[in-house]
């Protein structure tokens, strides 16, 4: 009889479940949309019961469509966005307020007094992270602060807190598992990278009671079991991971050197490095990517802030396409960006130069440029960006890469993959499957209750789409890149102009 997985990808705008049969295979998906907050400038929230709520309907949504009986199902795998944070009544199961979101930069401000009080170096050194509200620890905090009564509450023994593989994980057993993996931890600013464990240092500098705080446990290995009134069967959770620590292992890059790039609204890159973290030197975050029988694994991890977000831009705002799929045929009617270079920092840049103030700019114009031109420079943006970050990394771990594995909606996109690969003068490999981060929950959680009996056995289900191998020479790569930084150089919040002097990693 045929074993499945169920996965549970919950993720910033949607939340998924994925049905995966014992042979690597999706045998049905659900998904439905949850409702963006902004509250305020620079807020973002989401209501914690609806996450709930949406996350279930497709658990049970998914089983249904693969015509499975619950007790089919071997186990559950979580996978979430990471960073959001819920604050609860241990009690009642209820939240005090709604989670604040991974974007949310409400608690900017207290950044900035940490940093300025000269902290930030201790907690990098820590932690692997920057001093950011992106982080879980400030969010945390200002909810302690600002929900009535919640510090008093906090210190009595009354609330638990978590990210949000912690509150699906409370709710699935009925408050019996208070629980987080080890890679979602390290993403909180509370967790000393090396020692793998929380941090009574860190706890007390962000003011977080530690009593708060879920147990941290493996990536894979059943921890508990859902609830058999929820999905009906006592099916047992064997899977957690953050949603880009899920990708890389989706991608089966397990071994140091590996890499991975989820393209999506942003770009997350995530380059494996071994069983020790390693600290970069280029503002890259040095991460915890999984733990399996008590063993931890780190990654190098970087973002662009703006990828898929440029094609909604021209979409959306200048009305140069009319559907998101428009400009692969658009940016085709050219040969090349015609001297037109487009540096997307509507958010500023992210790793790694980490300029919150920098602003977007599309340079090289001429009275011949046209919108195929703008849309080619817009596509290749991405790609720059992302070759920016896996230079820094090389340099960071020190490992030669031999090839880049991709995954999300933009590597449907031929000429920017190829474009990708030209940059990096690497193949790049886009798999059959390009839904990484549920195939990811779902490999670990088979994995933690044996339906697959070792790592061995996962790669088998890992299968090739198509290669993009480089045809660029190197000279022309490094001419590219040289211009893209000089761009780069001309929209720094501190720039001097287009040439003074100032290069990235990889020069």
């Amino acid at each position: 009889m045929k074993r499945y997985i169920l996965a549970l990808d919950q993720g910033t705008t949607s939340s998924r479940a994925l049905v995966v049969a014992d042979d690597g295979t999706v045998a049905a998906s659900a998904q439905r949309e949850i409702t963006q907050h902004y509250p305020q400038p620079g807020w973002v929230e989401h209501d914690a019961e609806e996450i709930w709520a949406s996350q279930l309907a497709t658990a049970t949504e998914a089983m249904a469509r693969a015509g499975i009986a619950p007790h089919q199902v071997a186990g559950l795998g979580l996978t979430n966005q990471r960073e959001t944070v819920v604050l609860w009544d241990r009690a009642t199961g209820r939240p005090l307020a709604p989670a604040i979101v991974w974007q949310d930069r409400r608690t900017s401000q207290a950044c900035t007094r940490l940093r300025e009080a000269g902290v930030e170096e201790r907690v990098r050194a820590l932690t692997g992270l920057l001093l950011d509200p992106y982080f879980s620890a400030t969010k945390l905090a200002w909810l302690l602060d600002h929900v009535p009564g919640a510090r008093a509450r906090a210190a009595a023994g009354e609330l638990a807190c978590g990210t949000i593989d912690t509150w699906l994980a409370w709710k699935l057993t009925r408050g019996a598992l208070h629980v987080t993996d080890a890679g979602n931890a390290s993403r909180t600013l509370l967790f000393d990278l090396r020692a793998g464990s929380w941090s009574d240092e860190l706890c007390a500098l962000f003011d977080v009671p530690r009593a708060l705080l879920p147990t941290i446990v493996d990536s894979t290995g059943v921890v508990g079991h859902a609830a058999a009134d929820l999905l009906g069967a006592a099916i047992p959770i064997a899977g957690i991971a953050g949603d880009q620590q899920a990708a890389l292992f989706g991608q089966r890059c397990t071994r140091a050197g590996m890499a991975k790039n989820t393209y999506g609204t942003g770009c997350f890159m995530l380059m494996h490095t071994g069983e020790t973290p390693v600290a970069s030197s280029h503002r890259l975050l040095s991460t915890l990517a999984w733990r399996a029988g008590g063993r931890r694994e780190y990654a190098l991890e970087g973002s662009v802030f703006v990828a898929g977000a440029v094609v909604q831009w021209l979409r959306d705002a200048l009305g140069v396409i009319r559907h998101s799929s428009d400009i692969e045929p658009l940016a085709a009617r050219v040969d090349d960006a015609g001297g037109v270079v487009f540096v997307p920092a509507f958010a500023g840049l992210g790793a790694p130069y980490w300029d919150p103030d920098a602003r977007g700019a599309i340079l090289g114009l001429s009275r011949g440029t046209g919108a195929a031109h703008i849309a080619r420079a817009a596509v290749e943006s991405i790609a720059f960006q992302s070759a920016e970050l896996l230079l820094a990394m090389q340099a960071d771990a020190g490992v030669p890469l031999t090839e880049l594995r991709v995954d999300g909606g933009a590597t449907g996109n031929a000429a920017l993959m190829q474009f990708q690969a030209d940059l990096l003068g690497v193949p790049v490999l886009r798999p059959t499957v390009t839904e990484c981060t549920a195939i990811g929950a779902a490999l670990l959680a088979g994995l933690g209750t044996g339906v697959w009996p070792d790592a061995a056995a996962l790669d088998a289900h890992w299968t090739l789409d198509r290669c993009f191998e480089p045809r660029m020479s190197r000279d022309e790569a490094g001419t590219r890149l040289a211009r893209w930084r000089q761009a780069v150089d001309r929209i720094r919040s501190d720039s001097a102009g287009f040439t003074d002097g100032r290069s990235a990693p990889g020069n």
